[in-house]
């Protein structure tokens, strides 16, 4: 399996899987909240990666969904973390799969290594305690333990899983142990937790070496490690991301590192922390970090508050007003506005849930729509017809396409726009348009140093996105992507 692991360089591995459908209508499934700028000016992805950044961390590994490969590969490279490899899962099997596929993709080195996995999406505070943590978690786990992070509770909370430390593990105090796993209790259960002194929140952030857990996982369940490798092995580069076999990957069981591995092992070990850590898990979450005016509300956006106390309001663009209200939560993007009672704030996923089933869009999709060159953003839909801006980054272009059904008509508001339509090119400047009819070949490009903002109008009997037909496209994609 590999040399014995080394606790002098430790490899981040970062988890992007989650939907966040608890923070709705600010993350939805095709921009979820890891992608957010929620608890600072950083989205938390950035904030993830670089909490592990210095010299004592190698390169990050990073599974996320394909459909958020480019948003996760243009987050990073804005905050300047360069991963070490972007791997992409084909369809969403829990964590304990996707710890498998790092740790193999670890292994292939010919040595063993330590492997911290976290999260992408939670909050934590106090990074100099967290790095602490780290240290003391590196030794155990060289030698041979699976150690996960507890948090030192500071209320009596439902909300989480609890992990219940035992006696000291060697020489370290801080280093226990695991006695047993609980689930997440009821209130009084949650006291009794809290009066113990014993009990830690489960953060779900873990250190062991690649080759402990998967000696783990093929003791408890032998068809992940098998799925994985198949997955692995048949992988396929795409570009810069590395593309999962699908089928192989999609015949993994889909289970937890807690219930896979961490409940079942005798190696595990918890080291305890308090680091102002939070899982960001609903939007009173948001509340309850941040910083608060003199009656108790937080405000983000264009906001006005008349005696409203204790609340939590957000607006994206336009103005909101809230008067003689306490303990709500008020959630304002261009198409959807969430109210809530703060207690009550874990029934958004219900919501989300109900839009599912009713087949609308605002579950998965916001207005703006990001795609590797840029980003769209619907302005006015009708009958037969279309609006939208188009935002092209500098040097990117469109794939070459054409459709069945519709024709296009763009303006350039900003920048310069080099355009193909059929056999012509032309550069288009500021106040310029072009006309695309109905089934001819075209593509838009940014040759630019700046941003190219343009309007686009279609026309036509049916405007669906996956009405492209691509002839050409540097980014790997089929119709719609």
């Amino acid at each position: 399996m590999g040399n014995k692991a080394s606790a002098s360089t430790v490899t981040p591995v970062i988890l992007s899987g989650g939907a966040g459908s608890r923070l709705w209508p600010l993350s939805r499934a095709s921009y979820p909240k890891q992608f957010l700028p929620l608890a600072s000016e950083q989205t938390m992805i950035q904030e993830t990666a670089l909490r592990v950044s210095s010299d004592r961390f190698a390169a990050p590994l990073v599974i996320c969904n394909e459909e958020h490969r480019f948003i996760v590969a243009e987050q990073l490279r804005a905050a300047s973390v360069s991963p070490a490899e972007i791997i992409l899962e084909p369809v969403g099997r829990n964590t304990a799969p996707a710890v498998c596929i790092a740790a193999l993709a670890l292994l292939e080195s010919g040595e063993d290594r330590l492997m911290l996995v976290m999260p992408s999406d939670h909050v934590i505070a106090r990074s100099d305690r967290f790095l602490e943590a780290v240290e003391q978690a590196a030794v155990a786990a060289a030698a041979g333990s699976l150690v996960t992070f507890g948090i030192t509770p500071v209320a009596p909370e439902t909300g989480y899983g609890y992990i219940k430390a035992g006696g000291p593990l060697g020489s370290s105090d801080n280093i226990r142990v695991v006695e047993r796993f609980v689930e997440k209790p009821d209130l009084a259960t949650a006291q009794a937790y809290l009066a113990d002194g014993r009990y830690l929140w489960n953060s779900g952030i873990f250190l062991f070496s690649a080759a402990a857990y998967v000696a783990e996982l093929e003791k408890s369940n032998p068809a992940i490690v098998e799925a994985c490798r198949q997955a692995r092995s048949s992988a396929a580069r795409d570009l810069t991301f590395c593309r999962l076999e699908k089928e192989a990957f999609a015949a993994a069981p889909s289970d937890s590192v807690d219930y896979a591995v961490m409940e079942k092992t005798d190696q595990a070990a918890v080291v305890a922390v308090d680091m102002g850590w939070n899982d960001v898990g609903a939007w009173s979450a948001l509340w309850d970090i941040a910083e608060k005016d003199e009656s108790g509300n937080v405000v983000h956006g264009d906001v006005v508050l008349h005696n409203a106390r204790n609340s939590y309001v957000r607006s994206e663009e336009q103005l909101v007003a809230v008067a003689g209200l306490d303990d709500v939560v008020v959630i304002a993007t261009d198409d959807a506005v969430l109210v809530a009672d703060r207690k009550h704030v874990q029934d958004v996923k219900l919501i989300v849930e109900r839009l599912k089933a009713e087949k609308r869009d605002e579950h998965a999709l916001h207005t703006t729509v990001y795609r590797p060159w840029g980003s769209y953003r619907g302005i006015d839909i009708g009958d037969r017809f279309q609006v939208k801006r188009i935002t092209v980054k500098p040097g990117e272009r469109l794939s070459l396409q054409m459709h069945h059904h519709r024709a296009e008509h763009w303006i350039v508001v900003q920048g310069t726009a080099l355009v193909t339509c059929g056999e012509k090119q032309e550069l288009l400047f500021e106040n310029q348009s072009v006309y695309i009819p109905m089934g001819t070949t075209h593509r838009l490009e940014n040759p630019g140093k700046v941003p190219l903002h343009l309007i686009e109008v279609q026309s036509g009997s049916y405007l669906g996105e996956d009405d492209i037909v691509r002839f050409e496209d540097g980014y790997g994609r089929v119709a719609g992507k």
